[in-house]
This record gives C-alpha cells, structure tokens and sequence, in this order.
C-alpha cells in the first residue's frame, strides 16, 4: 500500500448526464424566469387571495440546513428587512456594549480625575502629604545652607580684619 493511505480510482466509470435531460433542465429554467420567478404552483392557486403570504414563506427560498430542517427555536430571531420609508432617521441610535463600555470608562476616569484636582481622593490625599513633607524638608535645607553662608561670611569678615 502507497504512504499516502489511501489508493487512487482510477477504473472507477465515469457519469454523463443525457442530452435530453440537460435540454429538459434548460428549458425548465427558461419557462422560470420568463414567468418572473413565479412557479406554476401559484399560478394554479391564485385564486385563494388569503393562502398567497402562507405560499410566500414557504416558497422563499432557505439558505444552507434551513432548507433540510424545520427549526422549532424561540431564541431564534428571523431577519425582516425594513422599507425605506419605515427608517427613523432621528431615532438615537443604540450602541454596542462595548461602545456603552468604554463610554462609561471615559466618563469615570473624567470623575476620578476631577475628584483627584481638588484632592479628594485617596492618592491626591497621600500626593499632598508627600508633596507638603518634600516642602518642609526643601525649606530646612534653604535655613541651613542660609545659617552656614552666614556664618561663612562671618569669618571671612573676621580673618580680612
């Protein structure tokens, strides 16, 4: 057996479709859309005005399992396309949660930050002690270099005597 697995089929017979079944296929398809889509089905039950929305849901045409299984979800929210004319402009629109998300985030760092500039949070509080020790600590530093250029100065008035 080849390292591939699996082996090729190459006798197997090949399938044609007949002729006359492509042209019958064809012709079908022409007589579609000559009569617009319209299938001959509701042609023949024109005549019930009532059952007409019933045959369109059924005849409309269901994409992918759709098609195969009938579906029993109530979560499931069909798409109903709007007319133009039912769109409200000036309706505010609703945002995505992540939009409201970062919206809110915005609007808290904003708080936080004017609550911070008049100090009333826990982080300007501690930033101003710091910032009032750093002050002290500068003003000790500016008397005592102060008191010893003084003292500099006064013995160099001494030694010049």
């Amino acid at each position: 057996m080849p390292r591939g697995g699996k082996k090729g089929h190459k006798g197997r017979g090949k399938q044609f479709s007949n002729p006359e079944e492509i042209d019958r296929q064809m012709k079908a398809q022409r007589e579609l859309e000559a009569n617009g889509g319209v299938e001959k089905e509701e042609e023949k039950s024109s005549g019930s005005d009532d059952s007409s929305s019933e045959e369109e849901d059924v005849n409309k045409k269901k994409s992918g399992v759709e098609g195969l299984i009938e579906i029993e979800n109530p979560n499931r929210i069909s798409q109903k396309s709007k007319k133009v004319t039912e769109l409200d402009v000036n309706a505010p629109k609703e945002l995505s949660r992540r939009e409201r998300e970062e919206i809110e985030k915005q609007k808290a760092k904003e708080r936080y930050m004017k609550l911070h500039l008049e100090g009333k949070t826990d982080q300007a509080r501690a930033d101003l002690a710091r910032l009032a020790i750093i002050k002290k600590q500068r003003e000790d530093a500016q008397k005592k270099r102060d008191g010893l250029k003084k003292e500099k100065e006064a013995e160099d008035s001494k030694s010049k005597r």
